[in-house]
């Protein structure tokens, strides 16, 4: 099997991956009832089920995760003897937050300036488009050489665990002697790049109380304790002066040795505003791969407009807390919360609720299936040689494979560079990159099967 004729096919397919990701893109699949349907999330399933048995998957299986939404499990059989490789993506996406942002509509796949637009277009409905692309490119040009199971999960983005939980109580399901997780991204668009690690994460909802109803602030302001400004004092004590996150008892001053991340092209990527300055000390890749990283992801208080002359009587946050490889996620999870409570001040009453966590991960880019990946790399980007970066996100699921699976090499790839601002609005994906990803997907495993045979 030679690199040019699945180049070629993968070309010719990408009017019909284009179509296909219209379509799953327009399912509004927020793992998030109170935000979307549920309906949304099992049309998108159903979706990604009637595709893989469109491929000749045979078991194909819509499961029914402990957090109430699903997974999608489909097996392709290979040769006889062949290794077993199994690919994951997922359906479920991020809310699309201000839809009035958005150049064009969050779910109406759109293209313009020469790349795809829409929510989940990179993260990572497109992901799973890739693993379609690369497994029709092998089956037109001789089959594919390996034994392949698909997982799509359906919660990643909001960290519930339940294809982890699932997975768990079901340990032969996902065996597999590699595993292709389609969810990260190249460190730039045309440079191939696998990722190295990940940081876990843990998010809590914190709430303080401090009076049993609003108070008219003319008549008891300055006396009455201001649950609001409490909430305020509390999440300003989780960063130092520069912005370097600062959890009691959490270390923050790793280092990360490998791939550069140059200041600059970091302040392009996250869009920095001129003269605003970057948080934290320490490289950027130290800052944003491995160390602690919190955020505020959002504050339930009164809004501006409609705002009444009151103090109030209780505010909450939600906080998302990622944790570096080295550190575990539970235990970040104790002192966070310790954090919290030891810093609301005036005695203001604090309740917490736990709403995701996931562990950091590491994987051993030094492994065979690596080099099977290197190879696919350097054909697919020519001139180019495979990189190793950190990802500053999480997903929880590798670490669970990890430890079902220990003799399984994990592999991270996908489709989220920077341009493609993921989780942001106007999400996208450079049909260049999922054309050129799936051509290494395909030669990676056309690789890992003939290295299996030696």
């Amino acid at each position: 099997m030679t690199a040019v004729p699945i180049a070629e096919t993968v070309a010719s397919l990408l009017p019909r991956a284009k179509a296909e990701l219209t379509e799953l893109v327009a399912y509004q699949s927020v793992a998030d009832p109170a935000q979307f349907p549920k309906s949304e999330c099992e049309a998108a399933a159903a979706w990604v089920a009637r595709a893989l048995g469109a491929e000749g998957f045979t078991d194909v299986a819509v499961l029914d995760t402990p957090d109430g939404t699903q997974s999608v499990y489909g097996f392709l059989p290979g040769p006889a003897g062949a290794p077993t490789v199994l690919l994951y993506a997922h359906y479920d996406v991020q809310p699309p937050l201000d839809e009035a942002a958005w150049v064009s509509p969050p779910f109406v796949l759109t293209e313009r300036d020469g790349r795809w637009y829409g929510r989940g277009a990179a993260d990572c409905k497109g992901g799973f488009i890739m693993h379609l692309l690369a497994l029709r490119a092998l089956k037109a040009n001789g089959g594919v050489p390996v034994n392949i199971k698909v997982i799509v999960e359906g919660s990643e983005e909001q960290g519930t665990g339940g294809l982890e939980q699932y997975a768990e109580a079901h340990p032969d399901l996902l065996t597999a002697d590699a595993i292709v997780i389609g969810d990260t991204g190249n460190f730039r668009v045309g440079l191939p790049t696998v990722t190295a690690s990940l940081r876990g994460m843990t998010l809590l909802r914190v709430q303080i109380d401090t009076l049993e109803g609003n108070l008219h602030s003319g008549q008891f302001g300055g006396a009455a304790p201001d649950a609001l400004a409490a909430l305020i004092r509390v999440l300003d004590s989780l960063r130092a002066e520069d912005g370097s996150t600062t959890v009691d008892g959490l270390a923050a001053d790793a280092t990360w040795d490998g791939l550069a991340y140059p200041e600059e092209e970091f302040r392009k990527d996250a869009k920095v505003l001129d003269g605003v300055g970057l948080i934290g000390e320490g490289s950027v890749a130290d800052r944003v791969w491995a160390r602690p990283a919190v955020t505020v992801l959002g504050i339930d208080c009164p809004p501006v407009v409609g705002a009444t002359p009151s103090v109030q009587a209780g505010a909450r946050a939600l906080i998302s807390l990622r944790v570096p490889p080295g550190q575990d996620a539970a235990e970040a999870t104790k002192l966070l919360a310790a954090h919290l409570e030891a810093h609301a001040p005036w005695g203001a009453r604090v309740a917490m609720e736990q709403i995701g966590q996931g562990q950091a991960f590491q994987a051993d880019v030094t492994s065979p299936a690596y080099m099977s990946m290197a190879e696919a790399m350097r054909v697919a980007y020519p001139g180019e040689e495979m990189q190793a970066s950190g990802m500053g996100g999480s997903i929880p699921l590798c670490n669970t494979l990890a430890a079902l699976y220990p003799q399984a090499e994990i592999l991270l790839i996908g489709l989220s560079e920077p341009e493609a601002q993921i989780h942001a609005v106007n999400e996208s994906v450079s049909p260049e990159e999922l054309e050129r990803m799936s051509v290494t997907e395909a030669l990676f495993l056309a690789n890992y099967a003939e290295s299996k045979r030696h």
